[in-house]
């Protein structure tokens, strides 16, 4: 069996992954789905310097804290920048990396670095405004191919602003490789295509899942029955 680390994306917590966690429990496997310093239940925790390596160091210091090995590390859109990160710090605890929708960036690279130019400019203008100029203020959940009203509703009020740091910090990596896969969610504007282009070139496995961005809560099922195979 397999252990699973569920990373969420901006605004984002733990919480996100309560439609997923139980399929793979289902399965004999052992799952955790932290919250990252500065979002949703660790929001009080929130200040200008929570940046990328604080969030690596969130995971690193839980796999370290449980002696975890053999992980499948999942990241969710921003979370793609973590799990480079976490993979290139303890690179013998984790067994594969999986992108959800999310950032596959190299050496040097910001997360907002590697957005399109146009979507780019809506987080930098929202951060100067209602972001105090170290936030990123919620971004609307229509954007992201969320339609439902019930999962509206369900996400609406849990969602948090996020460290605007995390996206401008770059990654600072050694070099260590471990196996990756990638998992694009394609019913929505595809805003990370060019990041399972990117995947695909190095040759990893790249799935595809017919729903919108936040696919851990409006295709549960599907997105684990994914996740079950690459473990």
């Amino acid at each position: 069996m397999s252990t699973f680390v569920l990373l969420h994306g901006a605004w984002h917590g733990g919480w996100a992954w309560q439609r997923v966690a139980p399929l793979l429990r289902a399965e004999g496997h052992e799952v955790y789905a932290p919250t990252l310093t500065g979002v949703s239940d660790r929001a009080h925790l929130l200040n200008p310097s929570v940046g990328l390596s604080t969030h690596v160091q969130d995971v690193v210091a839980l796999l370290e804290a449980h002696d975890l090995e053999d992980v499948v590390l999942v990241g969710h859109s921003y979370a793609g920048q973590v799990v480079t990160g976490v993979a290139d710090r303890v690179p013998s605890r984790i067994a594969r990396r999986v992108y959800l929708d999310a950032f596959v960036g190299d050496d040097g690279e910001a997360a907002i670095d590697l957005l399109p130019e146009t979507v780019a400019g809506h987080y930098r203008e929202s951060v100067a405004g209602p972001g105090f100029g170290w936030l990123i203020p919620v971004r609307s959940l229509t954007v992201l191919g969320v339609t439902e009203q019930a999962d509206l509703d369900w996400l609406t009020p849990r969602l948090t602003p996020h460290p605007w740091l995390t996206y401008t910090e770059p990654l600072r990596l050694k070099g260590s490789e471990v196996p990756a896969a990638f998992i694009e969610c394609v019913d929505w504007m595809r805003v990370f295509r060019p990041h399972a282009e990117r995947a695909a070139a190095r040759g990893w496995p790249v799935h595809e899942v017919a729903t919108g961005h936040e696919a851990m809560v409006t295709a549960p099922k599907e997105l684990a029955d994914v996740l079950l195979t690459l473990a």
